[in-house]
C-alpha cells in the first residue's frame, strides 16, 4: 500500500511538460499501463462515453501540431493520445445505454426504471449534440487526470492540452463527429528540462471547511 507521502510526491513530480525528449520512447508495457487506468476511470452512470486514439505516426502528429497552436509537445512528445468524448452512445436510442445497463443483471422492470431515470434526468442534457458533448468532455476529464497520475507514477511525463482548433481537428482525424468529438490531447513523455517550480494557491485559499 502506498503511503500519502508516496502519493504527494508523485503530484509534485507531475506537471505540465513543455517539450519531451524526442529520444526516449514510452514502452508498449507502460504505455498501455497508462491506457488501461483511463478505461478503469469512473464515469457517470458508468457510460464510459470515451475513446482514446495513441498516435505515434510522425506525418500525423506534424499535420496536426499547427492546428494546436504550434504546441512542440504535440511532435515531441513519445506517444499523443486525443481524448475523445462519446456523443451518440449517450443517447437512449442508440441501445448502447441499455447495454451498458444490462451489465449489472438488473430485472427487466428496473432496467426500464433506471433508464427511465437516465432519460429524465438528462432530459436538457441530451437534447443536442452540443449539450451531450459538454456533459461527456467533463467525464473524460476524470479519466485524463487518473492518466496523468498513472503516469507520473511510473516516472513518465505528460501535458494536458485544449489549445487547439477542434473542428480542423476532428476533419484531419477523419472523425464522425455524430459519434465521438476531440475533448483534448495528451501527450506522454519524458521532460528533456529540469521542472518548472510548482505555483500553487495556498491550501487556505482553496479549501474551506463547512461544520
Amino acid at each position: 500500500m502506498h503511503t500519502k507521502k508516496d502519493f504527494l510526491e508523485i503530484m509534485n513530480f507531475r506537471h505540465a511538460c513543455k517539450l519531451f525528449d524526442e529520444t526516449k520512447k514510452i514502452s508498449d508495457e507502460d504505455i498501455h499501463h497508462i491506457l488501461e487506468i483511463a478505461r478503469k476511470s469512473p464515469s457517470s452512470f458508468g457510460m464510459e462515453a470515451w475513446k482514446f486514439l495513441v498516435i505515434t505516426n510522425d506525418e500525423l502528429r506534424q499535420k496536426l501540431r499547427p492546428l494546436c497552436w504550434n504546441q512542440p509537445q504535440i511532435t515531441t512528445c513519445s506517444h499523443l493520445v486525443i481524448v475523445l468524448a462519446g456523443i451518440d452512445t449517450l443517447k437512449v436510442q442508440s441501445g448502447v445505454v441499455q447495454s451498458q445497463l444490462m451489465r449489472r443483471n438488473m430485472p427487466k422492470d428496473k432496467l426500464d426504471s433506471f433508464i427511465e431515470l437516465y432519460a429524465s434526468h438528462l432530459e436538457n442534457v441530451l437534447n443536442n449534440d452540443d449539450n451531450i458533448y459538454q456533459w461527456s468532455a467533463r467525464q473524460t476529464y476524470i479519466a485524463a487526470a487518473n492518466m496523468m497520475s498513472a503516469a507520473a507514477n511510473i516516472g513518465i511525463d505528460s501535458c494536458p492540452i485544449e489549445g487547439f482548433e477542434k473542428e480542423k481537428v476532428e476533419k484531419v482525424l477523419g472523425l464522425d463527429t455524430s459519434k465521438f468529438q476531440v475533448s483534448m490531447l495528451l501527450p506522454f513523455g519524458y521532460r528533456i528540462n529540469e521542472q518548472s517550480s510548482q505555483l500553487r494557491s495556498s491550501f487556505e485559499n482553496v479549501v474551506e471547511f463547512i461544520k
